[in-house]
C-alpha cells in the first residue's frame, strides 16, 4: 500500500488531489492530509510516506520552511511541490532542493499523476 501525504492549508485542494490520485492509479493508497506544515513535520517520520505533495503558501510554516527543516535522512519520500504559484522564482528555487522531484501546478493533472506513479 502506498502512503501519500498531502500538505496544503486548502482542504478543497487536498480533497481534489486525493480523488484525482485515487482515480488514476491502480494501487491501494493511504492518504494523510495536513492543513499545517508544522503538524506534518512533527508526524511525518512515523508515517514513512512514499510520496509527499507540498503546497508553498501556507500560514505559520510555509513550504520552503518545511523543506528547510525536513530531515531526508529520516525519510525517503518522493517530494513534489504542488502550488498555484507560477512564479518563475519559485520554480527555480524548488530546483535547488535535491529532495524535490518536480514542481507541479494546481490542480494536479492526469498526465502528471501517470508520470509520478509509473
Amino acid at each position: 500500500m502506498l502512503t501519500i501525504v498531502l500538505i496544503d492549508d486548502d482542504p478543497i485542494s487536498t480533497f481534489v488531489t486525493e480523488k484525482l490520485i485515487s482515480k488514476n492509479i491502480n494501487q491501494p493508497c493511504q492518504f494523510y492530509k495536513y492543513l499545517s506544515a508544522k503538524t506534518a513535520l512533527d508526524e511525518i517520520y512515523d508515517l514513512k510516506p512514499n510520496y509527499l505533495f507540498l503546497d508553498l503558501n501556507m500560514p505559520e510554516m510555509n513550504g520552503w520552511d518545511f523543506l528547510d527543516k525536513f530531515d531526508t535522512q529520516k525519510n525517503e519520500a518522493e517530494v513534489y511541490i504542488l502550488s498555484s504559484s507560477v512564479d518563475e522564482r519559485d520554480i527555480k528555487k524548488a530546483s535547488t532542493y535535491q529532495i524535490v522531484k518536480d514542481y507541479l501546478s494546481k490542480p494536479l493533472i492526469k498526465k502528471s499523476i501517470k508520470s509520478i506513479f509509473n
